[in-house]
């Protein structure tokens, strides 16, 4: 009698196994799912915000306007960098004022004032938040990895035009300014550099290990 059991039991082990493997093989599958979702996460929330100009994210597009309103619009430009990276950034005029629909041609300069070469990328939102879906780019510098050499200076042109479509936005209909935001970030792997206090009437920069760098 004892040997119909242990034959019994011999029998449904593979079984087991079996049914273990599948629940393993499906775990496996679940967690690898999981990791592929959060790495097209971001890719994925970017063209959402590039489609529907969430978070004042603007559109890019490949042709000029064919349209143009007689109505202006002032275009205003702000740049900041952040994380310590030692760049002069700004834009070379703070406005423009331009017809809606009009192409227009802009400049930023960056200049690195640390004495060696350092990396940043740009990226960029327009206020009022709902004009980012009728704020078309032609040509931008962001979310490009730029290096700087020591005291290099590079001119950053834009390209843009507001949709006329946005006239026919209730939300906008009292909105005669639209600002367009840069902020430039070190690259990763890059050491945050702050500037310490003048000495000597000179200013040294002082990179995240505590070594003055120039």
């Amino acid at each position: 009698m004892s040997n119909g059991v242990s034959n019994d039991k011999q029998a449904v082990d593979p079984k087991k196994q079996s049914s273990n493997r599948m629940v393993a093989g499906m775990c496996v599958a679940f967690v690898g799912g999981m990791v592929g979702m959060a790495y097209a996460a971001v890719p994925l929330y970017a063209m959402f915000c590039q489609i529907t100009g969430y978070g004042g994210t603007t559109q890019r597009v490949e042709q000029y306007s064919d349209k143009i309103l007689d109505r202006e619009i002032t275009v205003r430009f702000d740049a900041n960098v952040s994380g310590g990276l030692p760049w002069d950034f700004k834009p070379v005029a703070r406005d423009v004022q331009i017809k809606i629909g009009e192409t227009k041609q802009i400049h930023y300069t960056a200049t690195n004032v640390f004495d060696t070469p350092t990396q940043g990328r740009a990226t960029f939102n327009v206020t009022p938040e709902i004009a980012g879906a009728y704020f078309n780019k032609v040509e931008c510098f962001c979310f490009t990895d730029t290096t700087l050499k020591p005291g290099e200076t590079l001119d950053m042109p834009v390209v843009f035009f507001v949709d006329p479509e946005i006239v026919n936005v209730p939300e906008m209909k009292g909105v005669k300014t639209i600002t367009l935001s840069y902020t430039f970030f070190p690259i990763a792997g890059e050491k945050p550099v702050a500037v310490a206090p003048k000495v000597d009437g000179e200013a040294k920069n002082v990179n995240s290990d505590g070594k003055a760098g120039g």
